[in-house]
């Protein structure tokens, strides 16, 4: 049995991304249309502009990745699709698409988890990884640790009680008056900033997997509105500067501390977040340190893409077979996770 060529589509917040994938490790095209310029003057994502912009979008960057990669769509042997979490009207334009698509062509449709989207996207990049393994997944809308136990299982170690490490990205770049998408604009500042000059708090660190950054979002209010009060002078570069460092040593610390604690070899990092320069270099002298194997994609597959859902649905269609044609977008979805999510207290 040859090896299945799936079409992934992702529309789960503000980009549309199409990707060929041939099986979970062969890259064939990676096309993405961002909103960026139609959010910027919001300072963040509004769901409703977004799904029409996939709408708008979604057709001409499927065969623009059809034709970077070499292919007809009649040789497509399955679409998959992200089904959640994401944004509900963003989510519904993907999963209609990918259906019709799928009915058309009279071939399976798969339903893919955008976070295992993500963790399939090291696939793409370094073919040879394997698990077991401990991965991070940071991005504007989730900060998880993870222990993958085997391809396709996996325990959750740690998890955000509050904001994303993402979110508090886009959220201190506004308060300093960046702008959006404020991951990168912050990764730039930081480079011209001096983070020793201003004192930040590591919220939760020493304290298990779980992440907080809302304190830490909230510490550069006080800390500005302290400067502020004094009269002192305040240099932007080095508040972001002071916030990514704060940011990255619990992100590192955490991951670094978790793979000591499973025995894990191998450390991934993956997601939107997974781009930041700074995180990158940190994770990398601190895994060689420790001896502990690093893999991170290449910015262009941290971020939400359609080629990282190609390689997921590959292997879902793979282990589960094709999803029935009635299965729904989902914002909250937890699959494959969510036996995985320990219950809240009643």
């Amino acid at each position: 049995m040859r090896t299945p060529l799936v079409l992934g589509l992702e529309t789960s917040c503000d980009e549309t991304g199409v990707g060929v994938a041939r099986g979970h490790t062969v890259l064939l095209s990676n096309v993405l249309a961002s909103q960026e310029r139609l959010h910027r003057d919001f300072g963040g994502v509004v769901p409703e502009i977004a799904a029409r912009a996939h709408l708008e979008h979604l057709v001409p960057v499927v065969h623009r990745a059809l034709e970077d990669a070499g292919v007809e769509l009649r040789e497509i042997d399955a679409v998959a699709v992200t089904a959640g979490p994401g944004l509900a009207g963003a989510l519904v334009v993907g999963v209609a698409a990918a259906k019709a698509l799928a009915v058309a062509l009279e071939k399976p449709v798969v339903a893919v988890n955008h976070l295992e989207g993500h963790i399939f996207s090291v696939f793409l990049e370094y073919p040879e990884f394997s698990p077991p393994a401990v991965a991070l997944i940071v991005s504007g809308g989730h900060t998880l640790l993870i222990h993958i136990e085997e391809m396709g299982k996996y325990r959750i170690l740690g998890a955000t009680v509050d904001d994303a490490v993402g979110e508090a990205f886009d959220k201190v770049a506004r308060l300093l008056g960046f702008g959006f998408p404020g991951g990168p604009l912050i990764d730039r500042a930081s480079k011209e900033g001096d983070p020793q000059r201003l004192r930040l708090p590591r919220p939760m660190r020493g304290e298990g997997f779980d992440f907080s950054m809302a304190g830490l979002k909230t510490a550069v209010i006080n800390a500005l509105q302290e400067l502020h009060d004094r009269g002192a002078r305040i240099r932007r570069h080095d508040v972001a500067a002071a916030f990514q460092e704060a940011a990255v040593d619990v992100m590192v610390e955490k991951t670094v501390a978790a793979a000591r604690e499973e025995a894990a070899e191998r450390v991934l990092v993956c997601g939107g977040v997974a781009a930041n320069s700074r995180l990158r270099d940190r994770m990398e002298k601190v895994c060689k340190a420790e001896g502990i194997e690093l893999f991170v994609p290449s910015p262009k597959l941290c971020t939400d893409n359609g080629a990282m859902i190609a390689a997921a649905g590959a292997f879902r269609l793979e282990v589960d077979g094709p999803s029935p044609l009635d299965f729904r977008a989902d914002s909250g979805l937890l699959w494959p996770f969510e036996a995985l999510v320990a219950p809240t207290d009643c």
